[in-house]
């Protein structure tokens, strides 16, 4: 075994398992190291999130990088993009979602809550954290007793039970996940809730009927930027005339493109993903019919949060490898420990964007002040 360590620090050592990997892994593209890393090839010891910035803020040889980027760009992942159907979008889906449920619960707070949390104190845990996102969108929402309420991609249930509980909202949540929809479901159950929540495994695209307020949490990044305004337009057909609509979903800042990473994840991660420019969501949106009453970025707060994610697949890490294989644990570790980077550095962010039908005059309070007069989480 070869080490190669972090240019001047102590903070993490990069050890090579093949003659020459020290020098390979000076001229080594992020894309290839990140494959070496999740086939077993490297490993890393001491700070993995440090590692990864350390690789990622490296030059690296121009001409592959410029291959890699070209790849990304014209690889045919990106063009099945324009045509998913049900059939291709429910299959990345559960590519993602349908492992087991107990390696998310090893990483995920108490809640199962797989999107960025809001710390709305420094000291604050991830569970507190994600305690206060559901709390923070149900009043950007205005929720109120008796709302019909949807949350389109609704994971394991957490936001649909939140809007329930403590909202005494009448809710229905959608996943195309079968675990997300089976774990959902037993949670309703046991909470009984069911006269009152409802999760369906289904394609946002095949719902009907009609709701006072609507979200749509971590799950617009599957919809990509050729079904945007398809999107928009489903959403407000489902939306009552003075409904409310949350959109929470990460963005790539203009003008930056798909590179190495974006092809990762990509393959390896979130397959028919795409992250879009925060322009192109309001685009979409307004040629929809939609007018923009807030945007709010919570991009340091996803930083925070996939860090816990890092820390804590890292201390469990032989408690996940029960439940996954090692490849499975590696690609999650590395796809959040570059999210995190990605987080703070400002190379992605993380947009709540509140709509509401244009000209809807009576969708929600005249200023924000509804917004933000919560107890402390």
């Amino acid at each position: 075994m070869e080490r190669a360590a972090s240019a001047g620090t102590q903070d993490f050592e990069i050890i090579a398992r093949h003659k020459g990997g020290h020098r390979w892994l000076a001229s080594a593209d992020a894309y290839s190291v990140a494959r070496a890393f999740v086939n077993g090839e490297i490993e890393v010891q001491g700070d993995f999130i440090a590692s990864v910035r350390f690789q990622l803020s490296r030059p690296g040889s121009a001409w592959r990088r410029q291959f890699f980027d070209a790849v990304c760009r014209w690889d045919p992942w990106r063009i099945t993009q324009c045509w998913a159907g049900r059939a291709s979008t429910a299959r990345h889906i559960r590519f993602h979602y349908d492992r087991s449920n107990n390696f998310y619960q090893l990483f995920l707070d108490e809640r199962m809550v797989y999107s960025c949390a809001y710390f709305k104190r420094p000291d604050a845990t991830l569970d507190q954290a994600q305690a206060a996102k559901l709390d923070h969108i149900c009043r950007k929402l205005h929720l109120e007793p008796g709302d019909r309420y949807l949350d389109i991609g609704c994971g394991w249930g957490a936001l649909v039970l939140e809007a329930a509980q403590q909202w005494d909202a009448s809710a229905r949540g959608c996943t195309l996940s079968r675990r997300q929809f089976e774990y959902a479901s037993q949670r309703v159950r046991a909470a009984r809730l069911e006269h009152q929540v409802s999760i369906q495994e289904m394609d946002y695209r095949d719902l009907s009927g009609e709701f006072d307020k609507i979200s749509s949490v971590g799950m617009f990044e599957q919809v990509g930027r050729a079904h945007l305004e398809t999107y928009f337009r489903k959403v407000y057909a489902l939306l009552a005339p003075d409904g409310l609509f949350l959109n929470h979903g990460i963005t790539r800042p203009a003008p930056m493109r798909s590179d190495a990473q974006s092809l990762f994840i990509a393959r390896n991660v979130f397959p028919g993903g795409q992250i879009v420019n925060l322009h192109d969501v309001i685009r979409a949106a307004e040629r929809a019919g939609f007018e923009i009453l807030d945007v709010e970025n919570l991009r340091r707060h996803y930083a925070r949060t996939c860090r816990a994610w890092v820390d804590r697949l890292t201390a469990r890490r032989e408690q996940c490898l029960e439940t996954v294989d090692p490849s499975t644990w590696r690609t999650w570790l590395l796809y959040l420990a570059g999210s995190a980077v990605a987080f703070e550095a400002g190379g992605l962010g993380l947009h709540q964007v509140l709509l509401a039908k244009r000209g809807a005059n009576a969708a929600a309070p005249a200023t924000r002040d509804y917004m933000y007069c919560s107890t402390e989480a």
